[in-house]
């Protein structure tokens, strides 16, 4: 029996137009899942999909708007129609604003409530709660799913800078609990991956000057980090493939598998 064997599942991935979102779809894809790439940018979403369809594996793209509950039930009909009813979900969407990022030009008090609220329904409203509103009961009638909710280090140890950031992820982390209690009895599991540092668009700036060489927060993250690296997106593939598995991870619900390279056991 191959435990991570996806043939079968119809695997949903919120943000698979993004880097790490575009790992996940395809190492979803490569387990034997079709995928459905959902996103805002339609030709990077067209480029992940054929990317995964030049490698032997089933998806398409789907354009959406995860901030619009209509926009993402109208995409789900078109995924039923397309690929089938979506066993795993996977909600990858978010990242952090410049308008909410603490600086010595920029402090805390300046973030205004409308830029906090745009934040939080990147990362929390539409990032979680409307996919799992949209697809969750769907699964709950059919007795079986797996929604992967992508977390944050700094949901668990508030970062400097991203404060608005740190509270939208702690908030995943808080909804990802409440639904796999709800859930646990009607088949569906729900879960969350807690990534460490991967670079990635919404956190380039901060990570690199603009010569290219690691900033002082990335020298700062390295020394907090036992491993001394960033993480390669294909690292968060395993701990997805495993979590959207029911042979794998049938009594699995709840929990949150931390890929960090151990930031989070690092004290000093």
């Amino acid at each position: 029996m191959n435990l991570f064997d996806l043939k079968g599942e119809i695997a949903v991935v919120i943000g698979g137009t993004g880097v790490l979102g575009g790992a996940l779809a395809e190492g979803l894809a490569a387990a034997g899942a079709k995928v459905a790439v959902l996103g805002r940018n339609q030709e990077r979403g067209e480029g992940r999909a054929k990317s995964i369809r030049d490698k032997g594996g089933q998806a398409a793209f789907f354009s959406a708007d995860a901030v619009s509950r209509d926009s993402l039930a109208e995409t789900h009909k078109r995924i039923v129609s397309s690929l089938g009813a979506p066993t795993v979900l996977v909600n990858a969407a978010g990242g952090n604003d410049s308008k909410v990022t603490v600086t010595d030009n920029h402090p805390f008090e300046s973030i205004t409530v409308d830029d906090w609220r745009a934040n939080f329904d990147l990362n929390l409203v539409g990032g979680t709660l409307l996919p799992c509103q949209e697809f969750g009961p769907a699964m709950c009638k059919r007795g079986k799913g797996s929604i992967i909710n992508i977390a944050s280090v700094s949901a668990h140890l508030p970062l400097s800078r991203v404060v608005t950031y740190s509270a939208s992820k702690a908030g995943v982390v808080s909804l990802t609990l409440f639904l796999a209690r709800e859930w646990a009895t009607k088949g569906v599991r729900v879960n969350s991956i807690t990534p460490g540092f991967f670079p990635a668009e919404q956190n380039r700036k901060l990570l690199f000057n603009d010569d290219g060489t690691p900033s002082a927060r990335t020298k700062s993250i390295w020394g907090h980090t036992p491993m001394g690296r960033f993480g390669d997106s294909q690292e968060l593939v395993g701990a997805c493939v495993f979590l959207a598995s029911v042979k794998a991870s049938s009594f699995v619900t709840g929990a949150d598998i931390r890929v960090d390279g151990g930031f989070l056991s690092q004290t000093i």
